[in-house]
């Protein structure tokens, strides 16, 4: 089961903190992104995709050194719609946000600087899409079904965020 397919299942079930609303302002969020730097939408989707494939990197690091719950307690701490520093700072050193930095802007052609302006609201944005299948009633315990779909990806490098936001925003007919 893909991504989406653990998201738009988060989104169904009560049980879990996704919801439309939640899809609805990660949407907006890029589309604000998309209209603050000049790059279309598809450009803020790639610097997702880039972005996203080293959030993972990091907690699948997080989770072989401190476990699960130590994961998703990061994802719940950071994840959301506004800029957070902290989020980027939690999960990359400075010398790995400057290795990001420069690996977005060679993939997407946008100049380090707005990359480097971009990650604080990028991260959470990421994280948020990932807290959609933590628990409803108790965050921390009953499993996270779409962080583990993220986190046990096939590693062939491909993220599905990019992706996942362009079906989430048919979905809700954006």
């Amino acid at each position: 089961m893909g991504l989406f397919d653990q998201i738009l299942g988060a989104v169904a079930n009560p049980n879990q903190q996704g919801s439309l609303g939640q899809l609805g302002n990660i949407i907006n969020t890029v589309d604000q992104l998309s209209n603050s730097t000049g790059a279309d939408p598809s450009t803020i989707q790639s610097v997702l995709s880039v972005v996203g494939g080293q959030v993972r990197s990091a907690l699948q690091q997080k989770q072989a050194t401190e476990g699960n719950e130590a994961t998703q307690a990061l994802v719940n701490q950071y994840a959301g719609n506004s800029p957070n520093p902290q989020a980027v700072n939690s999960l990359f050193s400075p010398n790995i946000q400057q290795q990001v930095t420069e690996f977005a802007a060679q993939r997407t052609g946008l100049n380090a600087g707005t990359i480097q302006q971009l990650l604080p609201l990028v991260v959470p944005v990421v994280l948020n899409f990932l807290k959609s299948g933590a628990n409803a009633q108790n965050p921390q315990n009953g499993g996270n079904p779409v962080l583990n779909s993220f986190l046990d990806a096939d590693g062939d490098g491909d993220v599905d965020i990019a992706d996942a936001i362009q079906l989430a925003s048919r979905h809700i007919g954006r």
